[in-house]
């Protein structure tokens, strides 16, 4: 049967499942193992997906030095000698953080609604607006206090931020359903592999040379004849405009198909993506993983820092060096993955890295004496870590009606960040009550349970559609 014999188009494979969702099963099962080899390949000679690429390394690098910014303003402009910096940052956090948990449903629900390449363009267009406009709003709002501890620059610096976040939350599911459109279906896991190297290695840059990069801006543009103190806005906003102008070359080809057709209340399409995640037991498997494995790692950022104290070759602000060698790990088992997974099922790929995340928390709740174990351990945590999330994130793509995808990927953000918020409040407190080594244990535990949850839920879903 031809069905059988080539990889069919991703349109063709969801009218199948709407009308005969058993004969999907087993064409995606059989094809996730029979798919051939090709790598990175294919998607590095789709020249649409290169242009999201690029794309996407100008915002996540506007993305990831942004916070690092936001804390040179403050502690060149509104921090007391001698006040600790973090009442300043945390309020910034918080601005960072409550879109994400508003707007996250809501900007899928009107993704799905919009052009998608128009969602894309315009996010980070009036992001690079935002910030290159900054230094002027806290020039306008210099030495004016709203309240005796409160000015209206740094209020200002909080409404900025609480802006370009809530633009975030309409790019990042936008980019995700458009990968699904531009790529073919046996080429997503390539891409998201791609995807996620590509997030890691500027996550490491951001963490790495972010202040040393803003500090030259300031420098570069002080020398054009500018305030010497506006180059870091100016930086962060130009790749954020950067970004914006690049995709819109983008050729996405969406039709009205691709789009939702409702005009409904926004909280019912929201509800309507509720439901699709109730009926598809592949897509809420793999957020159910997605969840779990965001969970562990938000843990962890917290627990970091009492690893690094403890560790007699760091200090407690050394923790990063930590997470670096985390997101390391994760962008080389990327990469890995990219080339070599499509040998596997996603399932199965979930399921060994689950077992290699918990046997690597295992090995770190051992490692508070020992600075290069605990370097091993968390290289090995990120290694496998990219075994889940990739596998799970291409799954959801995969599985998901082009005019479901904002919806469900502004699902997916939502309740990530509501997982990611939790764990920060919970993991200091465990730790103050059972240790730093029972709670690392903990996480494991979690990591492989759900990982066996899924693995039966995915074999029992098999064998029944069969």
């Amino acid at each position: 049967m031809r069905l059988s014999e080539s990889q069919p188009e991703e349109r063709e494979d969801i009218t199948l499942n709407e009308a005969n969702n058993s004969l999907t099963i087993s064409i995606e099962d059989k094809s996730e193992q029979t798919t051939e080899n090709n790598g990175f390949l294919p998607i590095l000679q789709n020249s649409r997906f290169l242009i999201l690429w690029g794309g996407q390394i100008f915002s996540q690098l506007a993305d990831k030095v942004y916070l690092v910014m936001a804390i040179a303003i403050i502690a060149s402009t509104f921090q007391i000698p001698g006040e600790p910096i973090s009442l300043w940052v945390s309020p910034v956090t918080i601005a960072f953080t409550i879109p994400a948990v508003l707007f996250g449903s809501l900007a899928g629900v009107y993704v799905d609604r919009w052009s998608k390449k128009a969602v894309l363009v315009f996010s980070n267009l009036f992001r690079g607006i935002l910030l290159l406009i900054l230094p002027f709003l806290l020039w306008l709002a210099d030495g004016k206090a709203i309240l005796s501890n409160l000015s209206w620059g740094f209020a200002t610096l909080l409404g900025i931020t609480f802006l370009v976040s809530t633009l975030t939350q309409f790019f990042a599911p936008a980019e995700q359903a458009v990968i699904p459109l531009i790529v073919k279906k046996q080429d997503l896991l390539a891409a998201n592999s791609l995807y996620t190297t590509t997030m890691m290695a500027l996550l490491i840059i951001g963490f790495a040379v972010g202040e040393p990069l803003l500090d030259i801006a300031d420098s570069l543009v002080g020398s054009w004849g500018f305030p010497q103190n506006i180059g870091k806005e100016v930086l962060v906003g130009s790749a954020y405009a950067v970004a914006g102008i690049i995709l819109i070359a983008l050729q996405t080809k969406e039709t009205k198909k691709d789009q939702s057709q409702t005009e409904s209340h926004p909280l019912q399409d929201i509800w309507e993506g509720v439901q699709y995640l109730g009926k598809n037991n592949k897509v809420r498997n793999a957020l159910i993983q997605l969840i779990v494995l965001f969970s562990v790692f938000a843990a962890l950022v917290v627990l970091a820092v009492s690893m690094a104290d403890k560790i007699p070759q760091l200090d407690a602000d050394e923790f990063g060096i930590l997470l670096a060698t985390t997101g390391l790990g994760m962008g080389v088992s990327a990469a890995i993955v990219g080339n070599l997974g499509q040998r596997f099922t996603n399932a199965q790929l979930s399921f060994v890295g689950s077992i290699g995340v918990a046997l690597s928390l295992v090995g770190l709740s051992q490692a508070t004496q020992n600075l290069w174990l605990a370097l091993a351990m968390t290289a090995l945590m990120g290694a496998f870590a990219a075994l889940i999330g990739i596998p799970m994130q291409t799954t959801i793509q995969s599985q998901t009606p082009p005019d479901m995808r904002g919806k469900v990927f502004g699902l997916q953000n939502n309740v990530v960040n509501i997982a990611l918020s939790l764990p920060l409040v919970l993991a200091a407190e465990a730790e103050a009550h059972f240790g730093l080594e029972s709670v690392i244990l903990g996480l494991a535990v979690i990591v492989l349970i759900g990982g066996m949850f899924t693995w039966y839920l995915a074999l029992r879903n098999t064998t029944v559609k069969q």
